[in-house]
């Protein structure tokens, strides 16, 4: 089981240092582009994941402090004055600052993780879940802050299996897509074959009559709500494939408003 998390651990710091990448050289022009998250820079970014790295470490290394923490964040209803504190202090930092920031997190959030029991429930500022979950989570949410960058940066984000974590999460929370926005969950699951960069396939929901086919990335893209299905190679069939897609959120918290469609 070590092994596992090991593994899940190295991925998530695959996907770290290929987002570092992207961003190492810029200049204080470059962190402050503009990003499609409306009102983010690239330094909001990043700054969003050095926070909740940091967070998600110590909801390993002290769960009991973490949970009262969020616990109190939460009884104060500022959840939005949170994220402003977040990007004020990325915002105050140099370049070289919040990546050094980042950086750190980063460090001690493997440190954490790497070894820890996968199955190990840890609190979060939603319902509490398996470690591998939660480095799972760790690196959905890299890649898709990293999306951000690439795209605000006019780059390629590099392609790479590692996301079938992203995936993974996307699947996982069928469900949950739906009752976050307050909608029936469909009594069926839907058939999703995805291939990866490498030319891997994977298959989940075998023998289901809905169906999504397609690449891996442009499925995560649709999960993470950074492009809108329409504009992606993935064939979906079947009405509870189609409801999904348009709804789904790999994510926590309140209903996200996805991405509109290219006017293209």
């Amino acid at each position: 089981m070590a092994d596992l998390m090991t593994q899940v651990v190295s991925d998530l710091a695959g996907e770290q240092e290929a987002l570092d990448r992207l961003v190492a050289g810029l200049d204080t022009a470059g962190w402050a582009t503009d990003t499609p998250s409306v009102g983010w820079t690239v330094a909001d970014q990043i700054s969003h994941l050095a926070y909740f790295d940091q967070k998600a470490a110590q909801s390993v290394t002290d769960p009991e402090v973490f949970a009262a923490e969020v616990a109190a964040l939460i009884a104060s209803g500022d959840l939005g004055g949170l994220e402003a504190d977040i990007m004020a202090r990325g915002r105050a930092m140099s370049g070289a600052g919040l990546l050094r920031w980042w950086r750190e997190a980063r460090e001690s959030l493997h440190s954490a993780m790497r070894g820890f029991d996968p199955d190990q429930r840890v609190p979060w500022y939603g319902p509490a879940m398996r470690a591998y979950s939660s480095a799972q989570a760790r690196l959905m949410e890299t890649w898709a802050h990293g999306q951000d960058v690439a795209d605000a940066l006019g780059v390629d984000y590099p392609a790479s299996d590692r996301i079938y974590h992203v995936a993974e999460l996307g699947i996982k929370t069928f469900s949950w897509s739906f009752r976050n926005r307050g909608l029936p969950v469909p009594d069926e699951r839907v058939r999703v074959v995805l291939r990866g960069s490498s030319g891997r396939v994977w298959v989940w929901n075998e023998g289901c009559d809905a169906n999504i086919t397609g690449p891996l990335r442009d499925f995560c893209l649709v999960v993470t709500q950074r492009r809108h299905a329409a504009d992606t190679r993935l064939v979906i069939q079947g009405g509870p494939a189609r409801r999904w897609m348009k709804i789904a959120q790999a994510y926590a918290g309140p209903p996200g408003p996805g991405r509109p469609p290219s006017e293209d």
